[in-house]
């Protein structure tokens, strides 16, 4: 029976793709309908939330025709846009009309993306890791081999029409890595404009009281990344820290509370409950822009949140338990850790808190500076107006050389 209901699926899938491929030639493209997805919709999250909260600040979200792609669609979405799930028959009506998409990750292999379709891939990082087309090897589910998995970035990232970068290095990686030549937006990230706007103590004090954490005490956010070997499922991995949060507990519960933050692929459910009133997890519906706000210092390993906690300025440790692995088997990176960390790189737990109790800003005030004026020197807290402007600016033009095209007054 269940052959049967495996044929069955692959039946009924082949027969959506083909009605969506007809779609596609039938429909003509709505220069209105926009379509916003972060995390390959697994969460309301990232570059294209705050993309679209623009658009509903400046009240466009009543002149387009704003999607937001969603597994979950009880997810809270402000202003008018329409949440659908992927791969169901709307989905694939509007993804055959749409006039823009905006992601910060690839699309699945089988979208079709239409000569007056603009696709604005937002990413979602700095990388210190190496990316696509630069590595070496490929360790991750679902993967066949690194020559494949090439093949299908390359033509995926083929149907960019602008990427947005943070910074100088990650344009230049980007168009190494991605084979990216067309048009380079490096304004840094529309997901941290939120830390120029934010970071003052009246607004921090109100979103630790949201996410009810206490006053009294300091904020450790841990968000280390995902490893490539270390999985269940394709886009399902598992949390592996080697941080011993018992010892953890015992030696700073008194002082600081953990906020622990999985990667957005990270799909394990664990129980902290031993650890109530010290550890607080917050799912991957919580962006991570507001964490950042509410912690004084961070740990990472080898994420690209280091790259946007660094706007803050404040203390950063990275706990790198695997950094010979990671390093050398793994992904391989773009730059020294060791040489650029702007913080105490650990490779033990008693390390990390001896770091931790006895952090010194000053020995890390010159490299952290270093490390600003590199990664940071785009971010400005207003990213996100100025791709809602690129948006306008597109839609404009279009319908204007409709207009001229066809004689409309």
């Amino acid at each position: 029976m269940s052959d049967l209901k495996q044929a069955v699926k692959k039946v009924i899938k082949a027969v959506i793709l083909i009605l969506y491929r007809l779609e596609t030639i039938i429909f003509p493209v709505d220069p209105k309908v926009i379509i916003f997805e972060s995390n390959l919709g697994r969460n309301y999250t990232g570059n294209p939330r705050c993309i679209y909260e623009e658009m509903v600040r400046q009240g466009l979200d009543q002149k387009y025709k704003c999607y937001v792609i969603l597994e979950d669609t009880s997810t809270e979405v402000p202003g008018h846009a329409v949440k659908i799930k992927r791969a169901r028959l709307k989905y694939f009506y509007v993804l055959s009309r749409t006039a823009f998409i905006v992601s910060d990750s690839r699309m699945p292999k089988f979208v079709i993306k239409r000569k007056k379709t603009t696709y604005i891939q937002t990413w979602h990082g700095t990388p210190l890791k190496k990316l696509a087309l630069d590595m070496d090897d490929v360790s991750m589910a679902g993967e066949k081999d690194i020559t494949t998995y090439k093949y299908n970035f390359a033509k995926n990232a083929a149907q960019w029409d602008y990427l947005i970068s943070q910074n100088a290095f990650s344009t230049k990686t980007f168009r190494q890595c991605f084979a990216f030549y067309k048009e380079m937006l490096e304004i840094g990230y529309p997901r941290n404009d939120i830390l120029f706007k934010k970071n003052n103590l009246k607004d921090i004090t109100a979103l630790k009281q949201k996410l009810g954490l206490p006053l009294d005490k300091k904020v450790i956010l841990y968000a280390p990344t995902w490893r490539d070997d270390e999985f269940y499922g394709k886009g399902k991995y598992k949390f592996t820290s080697k941080l011993d949060f018992k010892r953890v507990y015992e030696a700073l519960g008194d002082e600081y509370v953990f906020i622990v933050k999985y990667h957005y692929l990270v799909q394990d459910k664990i129980n902290w409950s031993e650890y109530k009133g010290f550890i607080y997890q917050y799912d991957m519906t919580y962006d991570i822009s507001l964490l950042y706000l509410v912690s004084d210092m961070m740990i990472t390993d080898y994420s690209s949140v280091m790259f946007d906690y660094s706007l803050l300025r404040r203390p950063m440790l990275f706990y790198a338990y695997d950094l010979d692995n990671y390093k050398n088997k793994l992904r391989g990176f773009y730059f020294d850790l060791l040489e650029e960390a702007p913080g105490p790189v650990c490779t033990t737990t008693e390390e990390l808190i001896q770091y931790i109790k006895n952090y010194d800003s000053s020995v890390y005030e010159e490299k952290y500076k270093l490390f600003h004026d590199k990664y940071n020197h785009a971010d400005n807290g207003t990213a996100s107006k100025q791709v809602v402007e690129l948006i306008e600016s597109i839609r404009t033009h279009k319908t204007k050389n409709k207009e001229e095209k066809f004689h409309i007054n």
